[in-house]
């Protein structure tokens, strides 16, 4: 799933993107992809009630981009990270960014081939794979987060977000 189709999804609009940026939304929104696969691994022990607990993680990733406020200061790792996902849904064909491109794409292909091995090991209920797919994944988010801060610095200097066109790194409503 595309950038793209997952923050339509999502439904991130400007206001939305900005609290995304706290470093609290960011780190918290980690937790996510583990939380599934404990709510899928779960109906092992409470079968059709694992229904509920995936309900309350599909409602975490919701809510996480809307339940911080905007950042006092977007001078950190996370809140670069997100911001330059912003950038890049907005400016990936752009030519000045087209040497992330292909680093994108290996480590998006890097995550997908991690989350269909966690869904491999939670469908046939293999903890090895499961745990395997969960880490290669995360790896995969985490260094896209980390190429994603520099797509900001390239746009941005570090300095703008692409939110406000503020220059002195803040996010303000």
């Amino acid at each position: 799933m595309s950038f793209k189709a997952i923050a339509a999804i999502m439904g991130m609009d400007d206001a939305t993107w900005a609290r995304h940026a706290n470093p609290w939304s960011g780190w918290s929104r980690l937790t996510i992809l583990p939380l599934l696969a404990l709510a899928a691994w779960s109906r092992l022990w409470i079968g059709w009630w694992a229904l509920a607990p995936l309900s309350a993680v599909l409602v975490w990733a919701w809510l996480n981009p809307r339940l911080f406020p905007p950042p006092h200061s977007t001078d950190n790792w996370m809140s670069r990270g997100v911001l330059g996902e912003r950038v890049w849904l907005t400016r990936h064909d752009d030519p000045a960014l087209a040497h992330h491109r292909p680093v994108v794409r290996a480590l998006t292909a890097l995550s997908t081939l991690g989350a269909i091995a966690l869904l491999a090991g939670l469908a046939l209920l293999d903890l090895t794979l499961t745990l395997a797919g969960l880490a290669v994944a995360m790896l995969g988010k985490l260094w896209l987060v980390d190429r994603m801060v520099w797509v900001h610095h390239d746009t941005a200097g570090g300095n703008v977000p692409p939110a406000t066109g503020k220059a002195d790194g803040n996010i303000t409503s």
